[in-house]
C-alpha cells in the first residue's frame, strides 16, 4: 500500500464542493464572488466611479470575474501581480430554438463548444444549466441538478463496424440529447419547462446561455483515495486555487503588489469576446485602479512594466496508456506539483525570466514543480498566457496541474495537486 498523503484534504474537498456547485461559467462567478465577499470583499460596477479606497474589490461581468486587493498606501504606480485562469469547459450548449425531435422523443437542439471529446458525452445522465434573461434585462441563474437528458448511443449490433474502425460521431446528427416522448413537438416547451423549474411566469425569459452538465458528482478515486474523479477540472480548479490564493492574501499587512485574480469565459472557443481574455476587460480594470489611486498614463505604464501574470491552467499528465505521445524528457505525474509549461513557439508564454518568477514562489512554497513540454512531433496546444501577455505587454508565465482526460466530461487529477497549486499561488501573490 502506498503512503498516505502529507497534505490536508480540506482544500481539495471545498474544490470537489465548488466543482459540483459550478455547472456553468455563470455559476462559478456567482461562486467565486460569494467567497470574495467572505473574505471581505466588495462588488464594484463597472458604470459607477471608482475611489482610491484600499481593501478587496471586484467586477463580474457575465462569466468573468476580475478581483484584486488594494493594500493601505499603496502608489499609483504599484505593480500587479496577477493569476489568470479560465471559468468555462468544453461541452454542449442549447441552440436559439432548442425544441426538436424526432420518432416519437423529443430533443434537445445543441451545438458544440470548445473541443470536447464528444464520446464521453455519450450516456451520460446529465442535467441543463446557466441563465436565463428576462424581459427587464435581469438574468436569473437556472440549474437542472438531476438527470433530465441523455445522448444514447446507438448499439453494437446497429454499427458493427465501429469494433474495427472505431466510433465515428457526427456533430449535427448525432449529439442530440433526448429529454421525453411525444410526437407533438412544441417551440417553447424547454424555457417553459425552466421556467416552471424557476418560479418564472410563462414567457418571462426572452434569451438565454444554457448548457448540459454531468450530473455525477466529484469523488476521490483509487484504492487509497490518491485521485479526483470530476466534471470542469480544466480550469476551475485553477479559479479555485486563484480565489484561495487571494483570500489568503488579503488578510492585510505589507504587500509589494497589487494581488489580482482574472478568471475569464471563452477560452475554450479563442478568448475573443468582452468577457474573454482578448478582450479589454483586464486592462481597463487595471488602469482603472491606477487612476482612482490619482495615478497618471506614467504611473499605469510604470505599474504595467513591473506586472507578472501566472496563466494559471490545467495540463497533461503523462498517459500510462499512450506514453509515447508526451516528450520523453518530460513526464509530468499527478501529485507530482504544478507544471510549468514551456513553448518555444509562444503556444505558452514562459521564458526564461518568467520560470525564474515561478521557481522563487515554489521555493517560499516548499512546492515541488514539474516541466511540461510537447512531444516535437505533436501540435502544442495554447491558453491565455500568450494572450495576456501581448495584448498588455505583461511578463507571463504559464503554469497549471497535470490532468488525464483534458476535455472529457469527466477528468481526473492527483488529489495532492490542487493544495500544493493553491500555496504556490499564494506565495506568488505574496510578492
Amino acid at each position: 500500500m502506498s503512503e498516505p498523503s502529507r497534505f490536508d484534504r480540506g482544500h481539495t474537498d471545498d474544490l470537489m464542493t465548488f466543482l459540483a456547485a459550478s455547472p456553468s461559467p455563470y455559476h462559478a462567478v456567482a461562486n467565486t464572488a460569494e467567497r470574495l465577499e467572505k473574505a471581505g470583499f466588495r462588488q464594484v460596477a463597472e458604470t459607477d466611479a471608482w475611489d482610491a479606497s484600499s481593501g478587496g474589490k471586484y467586477v463580474v461581468r457575465g462569466g468573468a470575474v476580475i478581483a484584486w486587493y488594494v493594500p493601505e498606501g499603496a502608489a499609483p504606480h504599484t505593480p500587479f501581480r496577477i493569476i489568470g485562469a479560465h471559468t468555462d469547459s468544453p461541452n454542449l450548449r442549447v441552440k436559439p430554438l432548442p425544441d426538436s425531435g424526432a420518432h416519437g422523443w423529443r430533443q434537445v437542439a445543441v451545438e458544440i463548444y470548445g473541443g470536447p471529446l464528444l464520446n464521453s458525452w455519450l450516456d451520460r445522465d446529465l442535467g441543463l444549466a446557466g441563465r436565463l434573461t428576462l424581459r427587464d434585462g435581469s438574468t436569473r441563474l437556472v440549474n437542472i441538478d438531476r438527470p433530465l437528458l441523455r445522448v444514447p448511443q446507438l448499439a453494437i449490433h446497429l454499427d458493427r463496424a465501429v469494433a474495427s474502425e472505431g466510433l465515428k460521431l457526427d456533430k449535427q446528427r448525432h449529439l442530440q440529447p433526448v429529454w421525453g416522448l411525444g410526437d407533438d413537438v412544441r417551440d417553447g416547451d424547454l424555457i417553459a419547462f425552466l421556467e416552471d423549474e424557476n418560479g418564472l411566469k410563462r414567457g418571462e425569459a426572452t434569451g438565454w446561455d444554457l448548457m448540459v452538465h454531468s450530473v455525477e458528482p466529484p469523488a476521490y478515486l483509487g484504492r487509497d483515495r490518491e485521485l479526483v474523479a470530476g466534471p470542469r477540472m480544466d480550469n476551475l480548479l485553477s479559479v479555485h486555487a486563484a480565489t484561495a490564493a487571494l483570500a489568503a492574501v488579503s488578510t492585510g499587512g505589507d504587500l509589494p503588489y497589487i494581488p489580482v485574480l482574472a478568471a475569464f469565459d471563452h477560452e475554450e472557443n479563442g478568448s475573443q469576446s468582452d468577457t474573454g481574455a482578448d478582450g479589454p476587460l483586464l486592462g481597463g480594470v487595471l488602469e482603472r485602479s491606477v487612476f482612482a489611486r490619482g495615478g497618471s498614463y506614467e504611473d499605469r505604464a510604470r505599474a504595467f512594466a513591473g506586472t507578472v501574470c501566472l496563466s494559471s491552467d490545467t495540463g497533461h499528465a503523462v498517459h500510462p496508456n499512450y506514453a509515447e505521445r508526451h516528450d520523453p524528457t518530460h513526464h509530468p505525474r499527478v501529485n507530482g506539483g504544478p507544471i510549468l509549461k514551456v513553448n518555444v513557439n509562444n503556444r505558452y508564454a514562459t521564458d526564461g525570466s518568467g520560470r525564474s518568477v515561478f521557481a522563487a514562489a515554489s521555493e517560499r512554497a516548499g512546492v515541488p514543480f514539474q516541466s511540461f513540454v510537447s512531444n516535437n512531433a505533436m501540435p502544442c496546444g495554447t491558453t491565455i498566457g500568450p494572450i495576456t501577455a501581448a495584448r498588455h505587454g505583461i511578463r507571463t508565465v504559464d503554469i497549471g496541474v497535470a490532468i488525464l482526460s483534458m476535455h472529457s466530461a469527466r477528468e481526473l487529477c492527483g488529489a495532492d495537486d490542487p493544495f500544493l497549486l493553491a500555496n504556490v499561488l499564494t506565495a506568488f501573490l505574496e510578492g
